[in-house]
């Protein structure tokens, strides 16, 4: 029931609105990604204090997608699980992990692929399929492997990692830890178009 619920939920679409602009985006400004905690809310408007300091005024998109970030761990990354892994590269080349979200399997394809990311200075985003897991002392490399390539990413013991529940409007209210992609309308204020919530202490770590 859970597992058909939540594909219902978060439908096709899914994460998709994080990770790349849907097709019906292509005509209106470039999303914007907010990483914030809800401030109060005034009516229809959310007031978000984002991690610069900023305030800045969302609503909330009548087909928006709302999802609760939980946490998990390095031992739910299997062989064949779909995951999205923030990384920043290292002195000799490689790439060490700085979050990981483990995909449900209705949203498995989801962003799939490699490309450049605004957490950090310098990060990537790399969603694809876990074809291989080699242990280690200080973690775990995993073999990801998208339709255009591979990439081997180590994941630290105290990397953050989680993985998504379903949430609805009444999850997004004050002092929730939130990521949200909007676009800005013409008045000026963003239109969040895909919510995620802290749930359980947890801030999302995208």
């Amino acid at each position: 029931m859970f597992r058909t619920t939540f594909a219902r939920f978060l439908g096709i679409i899914g994460l998709a609105a994080i990770l790349a602009a849907p097709v019906s985006w292509a005509q209106e400004s470039p999303p914007v990604r907010v990483r914030g905690t809800i401030e109060r809310i005034d009516g229809a408007i959310y007031m978000v204090k984002a991690r610069d300091g900023a305030e800045l005024k969302l609503t909330l998109a009548d087909n928006a997608q709302i999802a609760g970030v939980t946490k998990a761990s390095l031992f739910d990354i299997k062989q064949g699980s779909f995951v999205g892994v923030t990384a920043t590269p290292q002195h000799d080349g490689s790439l060490s992990a700085v979050e990981v979200h483990i995909f449900p399997e209705s949203m498995r394809g989801t962003g799939e692929g490699h490309y450049p990311w605004d957490l950090q200075p310098q990060s990537t985003m790399t969603n694809a399929n876990v074809e291989q897991i080699v242990s280690a002392v200080d973690g775990r490399t995993l073999t990801l492997k998208y339709k255009d390539g591979e990439k081997k990413i180590t994941v630290g013991p105290n990397t953050p990692i989680v993985t998504y529940v379903p949430g609805d409007k009444s999850d997004i209210k004050p002092g929730a830890k939130v990521f949200i992609v909007a676009v800005k309308q013409a008045d000026g204020t963003l239109q969040g178009r895909a919510w995620r919530f802290g749930r359980d202490g947890v801030t999302p770590p995208m």
